[in-house]
């Protein structure tokens, strides 16, 4: 873990451009993994079917380290790669980005063409606002009926408690702490009776 996970798009988007009467229609959306990420291309493909071409980026993992773009038929590193580029200039991941373009009948060149395809994500990137995130450790929690209710109350006054579940043996759930916090040791110290399993590091949104 170096420095701060990447951000994601703080919403989903959908901007229009005209460049010499050709119109570039980016859609923008976060996505959690490749397969949503093929899910929106393919809706966007049904969407607009009457689109001559429709140019795909997406950049996914928390470090960012999945890439993917095509240039669906426009010339060789005109579209996808500017695309990519706008993506990876933001620092973003968790996102993909159709750029659904209809032809105004002029030839914009290979300059031309970078700059529209890149410039319609980087104008989606701005509408859609970045989200950032943080770096969190996940610990399993347990504690046994008499005490179920107390333990949860003081830990959700501490932290954020994920996936609550109460059942014949307690109150279980997930408790984000800081990164290297010591659950079992913060329980004791609090006098709560429960336990602590470290479940490993995950990513969560930052709050407030």
């Amino acid at each position: 873990m170096s420095g701060p996970p990447r951000p994601v798009p703080a919403r989903a988007v959908r901007t229009t451009t005209v460049v010499e009467r050709s119109r570039f229609v980016c859609t923008l959306r976060p996505v959690a993994d490749e397969a949503a990420a093929e899910a929106v291309v393919a809706g966007v493909r049904r969407e607009f079917p009457d689109a001559r071409h429709h140019c795909t980026a997406a950049v996914l993992g928390d470090d960012g380290s999945l890439r993917r773009s095509s240039d669906d038929g426009e010339p060789a590193g005109t579209a996808g790669a500017p695309m990519l580029g706008a993506l990876e200039g933001a620092g973003v991941t968790g996102v993909v980005a159709v750029v659904s373009r209809w032809f105004g009948g002029t030839l914009l060149g290979t300059g031309g063409l970078v700059r529209a395809y890149g410039g319609a994500v980087s104008g989606a990137l701005e509408e859609a606002g970045l989200a950032p995130r943080r770096w969190v450790d996940l610990v399993a929690v347990h504690a046994g009926p008499a005490d179920a209710g107390r333990v949860e109350a003081e830990l959700r006054r501490r932290h954020d408690v994920e996936d609550v579940v109460w059942c014949g043996d307690g109150w279980r759930a997930v408790l984000v702490l800081p990164p290297g916090a010591d659950a079992a040791a913060e329980l004791a110290a609090a006098g709560l009776p429960a336990t602590a399993t470290p479940l490993g590091r995950a990513v969560r949104p930052v709050r407030g």
